[in-house]
């Protein structure tokens, strides 16, 4: 559905360039708030419960944060930023607007991790954390589990899934595994782990799944929760 036609507004809950590029990608025009919650107070035994109560929680945050917002502005009701992603301009408007308004407001909140011989993989601590992981890919196996959540900020209707991929990998010569590591990028993604970067891409042999789930957002998954939350 394109963007200016679309009978709703979306909220994206990440910082995450990959998933914003991936909602643009899908005809979305949205504004953007990050949760800021400190993800290690929330644990789970299994990776598929771990995203979808990261993704939850990150969700509670917002809206707690969209209705608190204006308050140190000495404001009589939250106000939240709406702006399009890819663009400069900003304009504030009444958290009850996206109630009471005709329109309603989706957040789309997401969580994801690499699980690697059975052990969840997060966001590498560490350069030499970093090196590990992709030294284990190396020659080997890993999968990505992602979560996508919608809340209708209207109804207060909220439905999640996740989503698992399967990738395999060619030997990773260690000159590109340093290359990346100088780079930084692997830090601040899920087990240190871009498919997509060109660096890595020749090393991919094979990929159950779709590349986008991998990136953070599986698009079918995305637009399917859209649709019933609507």
């Amino acid at each position: 559905m394109e963007a200016n036609t679309s009978p709703f507004k979306i909220i994206l809950g990440s910082s995450s360039i990959a998933r914003r590029q991936i909602l643009a990608e899908m005809g979305y025009e949205f504004s953007v708030m990050t949760a800021d919650i400190d993800e290690k107070c929330t644990r789970k035994e299994k990776p598929e419960e771990l995203v979808m109560a990261l993704a939850e929680a990150k969700a509670d945050a917002i809206i707690a944060k969209l209705q608190t917002i204006d308050s140190q502005d000495g404001g009589d009701e939250a106000t939240i930023l709406v702006a399009a992603d890819t663009t400069s301009s900003q304009e504030r408007l009444p958290f009850s607007d996206y109630i009471k308004e005709a329109e309603p407001t989706l957040l789309v909140t997401s969580d994801q991790v690499v699980v690697y011989e059975g052990v969840v993989r997060e966001k590498p601590s560490s350069d030499e954390e970093a090196r590990q992981f992709i030294k284990g890919y190396s020659g080997g196996h890993a999968a990505t589990v992602g979560s996508v959540l919608i809340t209708n900020l209207k109804s207060g209707f909220r439905k999640g899934e996740w989503d698992r991929v399967e990738i395999y990998f060619h030997d990773i010569p260690d000159e590109v595994i340093e290359k990346l590591i100088k780079e930084g990028i692997v830090l601040n993604v899920a087990g240190g782990l871009i498919i997509e970067h060109p660096l890595i891409l020749p090393y991919i042999k094979d990929v159950i799944g779709t590349t986008d789930s991998v990136m953070g957002l599986p698009k079918a998954l995305t637009e399917k929760l859209i649709k019933e939350a609507l």
